[in-house]
C-alpha cells in the first residue's frame, strides 16, 4: 500500500495562488492577466485556485489552506525540511493514496510516528563531475551521495532527484543513494594518464559530512585517495562529523591541499533548526571551524543562503562569530528558487512565517531582477539591482572590519603524483610496451584514426 508519495499535480498552481494571496491579488508574472468577475469580492478558495480574496487580514489564511492540502502530517515529517512531496518534474502521473485502498488497520496506524530514512546502493561508472559553467570556481565536483539527509528547505539541489524519478520534497531528504565504490572509482579516473590535477570540490551538490556519512564512510575514504596522489580538495559543509577526519584534514593542510568552508545560514538557533532540521547547531559548526582552524586547517565561512527579511540581519554578526573562529574567507550567495524548489520553499514560508511571507518574496524579486531565479544571469549568485550592490557592500565592510578576506586561501597541484600500486601491471615501471588498457586515450581514438595508423604501419 503506497502511502503519501506525491500531492496533486497542481503544486504550482497553489504556489501561484499563495503569491496571489499575499501580495493583494496581483497576478504573479508581469503580464496583465485578465481578472474574473467576481476577483476582490471573495472568491471561494474552493472553487478558484487561481485568485483568492483581496481582503489582506484573509489573503494568506486562504493561501494557507490552498497549499495545506497536500501536506503530510505533522507527525509523520517530524525532523524534516518539507511538508511536500510533490512528483518529479519528469514524471507524468502523480500518485496519491487513496482512502478507499486502506484497511481498518491501516488507517488507524496512519500515518507513522515518523518518516523513516532509506539508503540505496548507486554504482556509477564515474566519480568525477565536470563543470565548465563560468560562474563556478572549480570545474571538477564528487559527490559521495544523492539526496541529503539534513533536509534544508532552500536547497538548490532538491531538483536534482527528479533525475532518479524521485520528489524534491520528503523524497530528497529521506530515500537517499551513497556510492560505497567512489574511492576506488576515484584512484581509477586519478591514474588515467589524461587525467589533469585541479582542486576537486567536496559537497558541491550534497553534504559530504550528512548523518549517513557516520555509517558508510565514503568521504573519508575519497580523502583518502586524495592524500595518497596529493591531490587539491575543497570541502564545503554543515556538519561537525568532520572532525572525524580531522588528522587527514591536518596531514592535507601540512601539504597545501585543503580548504574547509562551513555553510553558516543563521545563528539563531530555532530558525536555524526549522531551515536545516537535521544539521549541526550554529554553535556546532563554529566549534569545528575552531578547532580545525587550531589544527592550520584553512577554514572560511559560506554565508549561505541570505534570505532577504528573514536572515539577512545577521550578516555582521555570523561574519564576526566566524572570524572569532579562526576563519581566514567569507563568501555568500543569495537565496534562489529553481523548479520544485520555489513551491516547496514558499509552503514552508507560509507555515513557519506567514506574516513574513510578502516580505521574503518581494525582496527576492526585487535582487533578481524580477525573478524568483534567475540562473545563467550575471552574478545570479549575488543577485542584481541597487538592493543586491548595497548588500554586497554591506558584506564587504563587514568583512574588512573583522579581517576577513585579506588573502585568498590558494591550494597547490603541483604535488601531484599517481602511486605506482595504482597503475595497471603493464604500465608500471619496468614493463615495456604493453597493450593500451581499456578507457586510456589511445583505446578511446576514433575508429578512423585507428584504421589510419594501420594503413601508415602497412
Amino acid at each position: 500500500m503506497i502511502k503519501f508519495t506525491s500531492i496533486a499535480p497542481d503544486l504550482q498552481n497553489r504556489a501561484e495562488a499563495a503569491d496571489k494571496a499575499a501580495f493583494g491579488g496581483r497576478p504573479v508574472a508581469g503580464k496583465a492577466d485578465k481578472m474574473p468577475e467576481n476577483y476582490g469580492r471573495g472568491t471561494e478558495v474552493g472553487q478558484s485556485a487561481a485568485y483568492v480574496p483581496k481582503d489582506r487580514e484573509n489573503c494568506l489564511a486562504a493561501a494557507n489552506q490552498i497549499m495545506a492540502a497536500g501536506r503530510a502530517a505533522a507527525s509523520y515529517r517530524r525532523g524534516r525540511g518539507a511538508a511536500l512531496n510533490p512528483k518529479g518534474r519528469f514524471e507524468k502521473l502523480a500518485i496519491e493514496a487513496a482512502a478507499a485502498d486502506q484497511t481498518e488497520e491501516e488507517e488507524e496506524n496512519w500515518p507513522p510516528a515518523r518518516l523513516q530514512t532509506q539508503v540505496q546502493v548507486e554504482k556509477p561508472r564515474s566519480i568525477i563531475n565536470r563543470n565548465d559553467l563560468p560562474d563556478i570556481p572549480y570545474d571538477y565536483s564528487i559527490n559521495p551521495y544523492r539526496g541529503c539527509e539534513h533536509g534544508c528547505i532552500y536547497c538548490y539541489a532538491r531538483p536534482s532527484h527528479a533525475y532518479m524519478g524521485l520528489s524534491a520534497g520528503l523524497d530528497f531528504e529521506s530515500r537517499l543513494f551513497a556510492k560505497p565504490e567512489a574511492a576506488a572509482l576515484l584512484r581509477r579516473e586519478l591514474a588515467h594518464p589524461a587525467y589533469q590535477p585541479r582542486i576537486i570540490m567536496l559537497g558541491s551538490n550534497t553534504d559530504p559530512y550528512q548523518p549517513v556519512e557516520k555509517h558508510y564512510q565514503i568521504t573519508r575514504s575519497l580523502l583518502e585517495v586524495l592524500y595518497e596522489a596529493r591531490h587539491p580538495v575543497h570541502i564545503i559543509t554543515k556538519s561537525a562529523l568532520i572532525l572525524r577526519d580531522s588528522d587527514i584534514l591536518a596531514a592535507l593542510a601540512e601539504a597545501q591541499l585543503v580548504h574547509v568552508a562551513f555553510s553558516i545560514t543563521s545563528l539563531d538557533n530555532r530558525l536555524a533548526r526549522r531551515l536545516e532540521p537535521r544539521a549541526a547547531a550554529p554553535a556546532r559548526r563554529l566549534q569545528a571551524m575552531q578547532r580545525l582552524a587550531e589544527q592550520n586547517v584553512p577554514v572560511s565561512l559560506m554565508l549561505a543562503p541570505i534570505i532577504p527579511a528573514l536572515n539577512d540581519h545577521e550578516i555582521e554578526n555570523i561574519m564576526r562569530a566566524a572570524a572569532a573562529a579562526g576563519a581566514e574567507t567569507a563568501h555568500y550567495t543569495l537565496l534562489r528558487l529553481p523548479y520544485e524548489v520555489a513551491p516547496l520553499f514558499k509552503d514552508w514560508l507560509l507555515r513557519e512565517y506567514p506574516d513574513k511571507y510578502r516580505r521574503v518574496i518581494g525582496q527576492l524579486r526585487l535582487l533578481r531582477g524580477g525573478k524568483e531565479n534567475n540562473a545563467g544571469a550575471p552574478g545570479h549568485g549575488c543577485g542584481q539591482g541597487v538592493m543586491a550592490v548595497l548588500l554586497a557592500r554591506r558584506f564587504q565592510l563587514a568583512a574588512e572590519k573583522y579581517g576577513l578576506n585579506r588573502q585568498k586561501i590558494r591550494l597547490t597541484s603541483h604535488l601531484f603524483h599517481v602511486p605506482a600500486a595504482w597503475r595497471p601491471a603493464a604500465d608500471r615501471p619496468g614493463n615495456a610496451g604493453g597493450a593500451k588498457r581499456p578507457g586510456s586515450v589511445a583505446a578511446r581514438a576514433p575508429a578512423a584514426q585507428q584504421k589510419k595508423e594501420q594503413l601508415l604501419l602497412l
